[in-house]
């Protein structure tokens, strides 16, 4: 994992505040009404933002009766159910590990652990086909002990003794979380120990008796995103009011946030100002509380690693007298830079089809992760001199989806290896650089896949640009248009789908006959920042052209036909699925919508809304309306027009993206007359599920009602 990355990158999994009620008078103030301060009269469903309303959970509770009805009924949606549920709960899945001190740690749940226990092994008894595993907390004992439904949001562990834990916890898996000191001797929550209440935020170690915190200290304290606007430095056993003030950000920045780089002998602290998604300033704070900016691009992500600071560029950078390309890796010694030296090595430079897919330091070298047109290829650079010797790992397989990060960075070059696909079972591997890597596990396959094949294509969008996409199907398929298939995707954030083992999928759909899409169109990271950056703001409607132009890439080449067609994806990709029912309508039959952003008028005003504002824009901002309107799904459906059949999923407890999105659209589309289904889940924060039960019949709802809807009647 790299050091001090970009808090932009840790802040969808660092928990969050609690929801509060948008105030629509208060958003009334200014002299110009804005665009998004709507009316009842002109929003007649706005009520159904109000998360945690009696009239809204009844309206709530009354969908969920009838599309529960409909399925529950149904042997077949039974055993889906049951069957993805034993494979959420396997023990033949891979317990992946992080290495802390002596131990290997591991979270898992199966079911007998419902909620999950955390646990710890050695490397001799991981490399066991069955390993013996030391139980550090049981989290349904907890839940039951305290009569709370915690789910699980990570730890960390004080170096170098490991022998005192910073744990997270979130109810019913919101972002929101809590914080608390944990004793590994004992196995027990330390009283009057360090501790955060519920809020988004988080808090981590410097030394035994001081922790940077960043949270919800109060009034005014938070961002208009919802995120912590100030980090402090606490010390034990003085009152956290009296904690010192370490960086106070501007109410519209995304997110700040502090860390301590505990590397043996390059120990450092540092403060992330997150001003918007890929827009963010890094200081070094020194020992008397003086911060340094790292002087580089706030589009970069910056890292540092020992002796190194690391630049991932996002867009093109003129700097000593050199201009540095968009997507490029450059690495430099940390205290040269920070003493005006601008002399930096290029460790990967893009071309047309390669983009960066991470990077991760070992003690003497940098494992680059390359995509060549969505495929994987490991490298490892070495310094020599003044350059870096580039050489492929050895024993990196080149299929499949490959992934690599190393085992302790400080300590060592030992790394671990995944790789999977869509047929292909996870297989991990550990192995040290120089070496070849020895395989310890392997996902015993959890469906039938004889017979199935895996394929790439390309399809060609509205502006010429050459769209990938990967499809499952039987080896052979008859292109008769006739074959039921189930379209995926993202388009946002610069994220990249690659292919990997699906078991739910393949048990779901694949094995029974469906075909599966993926389509990896702009707006994700496929092919680096410039794929992600022509689908931004403005631009946002040609992710949703390139995603029309592989579902009509699969009509044309008869793999199957707008009545066989179905689509799906969640948050961002709920977005795209919404925009293509509305704006591409006679291309699909079916639609699955899950914990979705639907209403672009408002969604800013919507918990975790405001920063998103750099992908989609500002409905406030002059002239920003204009376009994103065009891609606002909620605006753009009417009564008068014909619609594939859909599915709205989401969590009453997301307290990231408002469950209001699917509720109000839902309410649209149903008083309209649309062909529309709804179910919330009362737990599951962003996810959409709390545990492997919620998770196993969310799955088997979404893919009952698209075998429904896709696949020819009996």
């Amino acid at each position: 994992m790299k050091k001090c990355e970009s808090l932009f990158v840790l802040m969808m999994i660092i928990g969050v505040p609690v929801w509060a009620q948008d105030n629509l008078d208060n958003q009334q103030t200014a002299v110009a009404r804005k665009v998004s301060d709507v009316t009842p009269e002109e929003d007649p469903y706005l009520w159904l933002e109000e998360v945690t309303g009696d009239k809204a959970l009844d309206w709530v509770r009354e969908q969920n009766k009838s599309t529960q009805d409909h399925f529950e009924s149904s042997a077949e949606f039974s055993n889906l159910r049951e069957d993805l549920l034993k494979i959420l709960d396997s023990d033949e899945r891979i317990p992946f590990v992080s290495k802390s001190g002596d131990y290997y740690y591991n979270f898992w749940r199966d079911q007998d652990h419902e909620r999950g226990i955390w646990r710890r092994t050695t490397l001799e008894e991981y490399r066991k086909e069955d390993p013996k595993w030391e139980i550090v907390l049981d989290l349904d004992e907890l839940a039951a002990d305290e009569n709370e439904n915690w789910i699980w949001g990570g730890a960390q562990l004080l170096r170098p003794d490991y022998d005192l834990a910073l744990i997270s916890l979130s109810r019913g898996g919101a972002d929101a979380s809590v914080t608390r000191e944990f004793d590994m001797k004992t196995r027990q929550f330390v009283v009057d120990g360090f501790q955060r209440n519920e809020a988004k935020g988080g808090i981590s170690w410097i030394d035994r008796d001081s922790v940077f915190i960043f949270t919800d200290f109060g009034e005014g304290t938070m961002t208009s995103s919802g995120y912590p606007r100030i980090a402090k430095l606490w010390r034990r056993g003085t009152p956290l009011a009296d904690a010192e003030v370490v960086y106070e950000g501007k109410p519209d920045d995304m997110y700040i946030g502090a860390g301590h780089d505990d590397s043996p002998g390059f120990e450092r602290n540092f403060v992330q100002r997150t001003l918007a998604f890929y827009n963010d300033e890094m200081y070094l704070r020194s020992d008397d509380g003086k911060l340094t900016k790292i002087d580089a691009p706030n589009s970069a992500n910056k890292s540092v690693f020992r002796e190194y600071l690391l630049l991932e560029l996002r867009k093109p950078w003129e700097v000593g007298g050199k201009t540095y390309q968009a997507g490029s890796l450059l690495v430099t010694n940390f205290d040269d830079f920070m003493a005006g030296g601008r002399d930096f090595d290029v460790a990967f430079k893009p071309t047309e089809n390669t983009s960066l897919a991470g990077y991760s330091p070992t003690k003497d070298h940098i494992l680059l992760n390359v995509l060549e047109d969505v495929k994987n290829r490991v490298y490892v650079l070495t310094p020599e001199g003044d350059t870096w010797k580039r050489e492929s790992l050895r024993g990196a397989p080149k299929i499949g989806t490959v992934s690599v990060r190393p085992v302790d960075a400080d300590e060592s070059n030992d790394y671990w290896m995944t790789s999977s696909g869509y047929l292909t079972p996870t297989t991990l591997y550990h192995g040290e650089i120089g070496g070849d890597p020895e395989q310890l596990k392997q996902l015993t396959p959890m469906y039938d896949a004889q017979g199935l094949h895996v394929s790439q294509h390309f399809a060609t969008s509205k502006d010429g640009t050459r769209v990938p996409y990967f499809m499952v199907s039987k080896e052979g398929i008859e292109l008769n248009g006739d074959n039921p298939t189930l379209l995926y995707g993202y388009g946002g954030f610069e994220i990249s789908l690659t292919p990997g083992y699906r078991a739910g999928v393949g048990r779901a759909w694949t094995s029974r006959g469906g075909v599966y899409v993926v389509a990896n169109i702009r707006g994700g990271g496929e092919y680096g920042p410039r794929w992600h950056q022509a689908a931004l703001k403005q631009n946002r409607l040609r992710a949703y052209e390139d995603f029309a132009a592989v579902a009509e890439d699969l009509i044309i080449r008869k793999v199957t036909s707008k009545d066989r067609l179905g689509i799906q994806g969640g948050s961002n990709g709920g977005l795209l699925v919404g925009n293509m029912v509305a704006l591409y309508p006679d291309l699909f039959g079916a639609a699955v919508c899950q914990v979705p952003l639907l209403d672009m008028r408002r969604y800013h005003l919507l918990l975790a809304g405001a920063s998103w504002m750099a992908e989609y824009g500002n409905p406030d901002a002059e002239g920003e309306w204009e376009f994103i309107k065009k891609f606002s799904p909620y605006q753009n459906i009417k009564a008068s027009v014909k619609y594939p059949a859909m599915l709205f999923t989401t969590s009453t407890r997301d307290d990231r993206v408002h469950p209001g999105h699917a509720r109000k659209m839902m309410a649209l589309m149903y008083d309209q007359g649309h062909d529309v289904s709804y179910y919330e889940n009362i737990e599951g924060g962003h996810g959409g599920a709390a545990n492997n039960k919620q998770r196993a019949y969310m799955q088997a709802l979404a893919y009952s009602f698209l075998k429904e809807r896709l696949f020819p009647k009996k």
